[in-house]
């Protein structure tokens, strides 16, 4: 069972959570204007697509963090 996390460290994954998700929503729009292009770049794409993949496995991560256990 993990202890009660401190307001300090709350807000440190709050705001690092916020990072991400902005940063996911960034490769989103390079994605989009990449693919709008005449001749995209199909391994830039793809290797935005990983890091987007990536990003949202550690949002998901760090949301469960914030989100307290409830035993149902």
């Amino acid at each position: 069972m993990r202890q009660p996390m401190s307001e300090a460290e709350r807000q440190a994954l709050t705001h690092e959570l916020e990072q991400h998700r902005q940063e996911h929503r960034d490769l989103d729009d390079a994605i989009l204007a990449l693919e709008a292009l005449g001749a995209p770049d199909k391994l830039q794409i793809q290797r935005l697509k990983k890091r987007k993949l990536l990003l949202k496995d550690e949002i998901t991560r760090l949301s469960d963090r914030l989100t307290p256990d409830i035993i149902a």
